[in-house]
């Protein structure tokens, strides 16, 4: 089918705003995206006839504790998992990995070690590593090919060993849009005997998960970058998650999930969780599929991604042509379902900020710097100070907005050097 591109804009009110006459285009998407109407529906809906704390026996509270069932119901048919107490919410992705790994901590020993790779974002190494400094834990690093710009299965099986307890992946980075074999390297992690925690943030926006397929023990996203709004979403093996014992209050339940979500949840955030996993369930709808909701999710990502992939290889053509422009990532048309739509460069002699700021003038919303993909910079050797200029498509850009961001990439780098355009 072709994809609903007028449809979909149509849900989201932010891509329709305009400054001062001038449109807006959104591609700092990786680092959040724009949210559709109902989601902003569904926060406000709570906030306005549902709002009142869990527990109780009156008519607001009793909805308020179904949008909270709801909301982990639709986040384990988003994953895929076996069950919503597998699913934990809470404020975001690094708050969440940060009480995850306190409570791992628990279990581990001096001298146990920790696998970190250097292609994951910020938010999966530093927990890990100040771990590992508060228990004389031993971190073994695994670098990413720079060939393949991904983690390769061989390189992880030599760092393995007896003592490893668990191995931190990332699904695809949000530097380069590499999408590592996931499924594979939890596999080889697994045979020796590690937990396997993985990063999909910068995956769940654009390819379907399937926890159980992949066969990790936790996996972790956020919401605010799949057009949902601003918490995070921790899955746990059940048998795993159900073996520890978090830090928590003395009198807060002991139950799954809710001995991992501390305090009072964002009930209205909650809300919104579940009406952006329902933008999923509708685009699938509408490509035809008839069945559950996982389906529609599948179907919804198929559509999207079929969309999404061919935007990013005319970025990167186009880019590619720019003489003295050097793409940090997958470039070959032949692999594009091995990337996703994020794409970050440099220009020889250009900073990268000088770029972004000309850009942003022209209501072009993109990021420069390291983005928090501190590793990868460093072991490509960018200035972490400088960093990267980062375009990221979701599935409600259109070409025509491709085209023009290409063409003030152009003519921003031709002033820059002083050429004529």
């Amino acid at each position: 089918m072709n994809f609903p591109i007028d449809a979909v804009r149509e849900k989201f009110p932010a891509l329709s705003l305009t400054d001062k006459g001038r449109r807006r285009i959104y591609l700092d998407n990786p680092a959040g995206t724009q949210v559709p109407q109902a989601v902003a529906d569904a926060v406000s809906r709570c906030l306005l006839t549902t709002n009142a704390n869990l527990g109780g026996f009156f008519e607001t509270t009793i909805a308020a504790q179904q949008i909270v069932d709801d909301a982990h119901a639709a986040m384990a048919d988003f994953l895929g998992a076996a069950s919503p107490q597998e699913i934990i919410i809470g404020a975001n992705m690094t708050t969440l990995t940060y009480h995850m790994s306190r409570t791992l901590g628990c279990t581990m020993k001096p001298g146990d070690e920790i696998i970190l790779t250097r292609m994951d974002h910020e938010g999966n190494v530093s927990p890990w590593l100040q771990l590992a400094e508060d228990l004389g834990l031993v971190v073994r690093w695994l670098p990413f090919d720079q060939q393949s710009w991904q983690i390769e299965e061989a390189a992880l099986a030599t760092l393995l060993t007896d003592r490893t307890r668990l191995v931190a992946l990332n699904y695809a980075s949000n530097l380069t849009g590499s999408i590592n074999r996931v499924k594979a390297l939890t596999r080889i992690a697994k045979q020796a005997g590690a937990l396997v925690y993985v990063d999909a943030v910068q995956f769940a926006p654009h390819g379907l998960i399937d926890v159980r397929d992949i066969g990790c023990d936790f996996l972790i996203c956020s919401a605010y970058k799949f057009f949902g709004p601003h918490m995070g979403i921790l899955w746990g093996r059940l048998d795993v998650i159900d073996a520890l014992k978090p830090h928590k209050c003395r009198c807060s339940s002991d139950a799954l999930p809710e001995r991992f979500e501390l305090g009072t949840p964002q009930i209205e955030l909650l809300a919104g969780l579940t009406a952006a996993v329902g933008h999923f369930e509708g685009l699938g709808k509408a490509a035809g599929e008839r069945g559950s909701r996982r389906q529609k999710i599948a179907k919804a990502f198929e559509v999207s991604t079929a969309y999404e992939n061919p935007l990013a290889q005319r970025l990167i053509d186009c880019l590619s042509d720019i003489s003295g422009l050097i793409i940090h990532g997958i470039t070959d048309p032949a692999l594009v379902g091995e990337r996703v739509p994020t794409v970050s460069f440099t220009v020889d002699g250009i900073v990268p900020e000088t770029i972004v700021r000309q850009m942003n003038a022209e209501n072009i919303f993109l990021w420069s710097g390291h983005n928090y993909a501190w590793e990868i910079v460093h072991q490509l050797g960018i200035p972490a100070e400088h960093g990267v200029v980062r375009i990221g498509i979701a599935h409600y850009n259109t070409a025509a907005e491709i085209d023009e961001t290409l063409e003030s990439v152009r003519r921003v780098i031709a002033m820059l050097r002083q050429e004529r355009f």
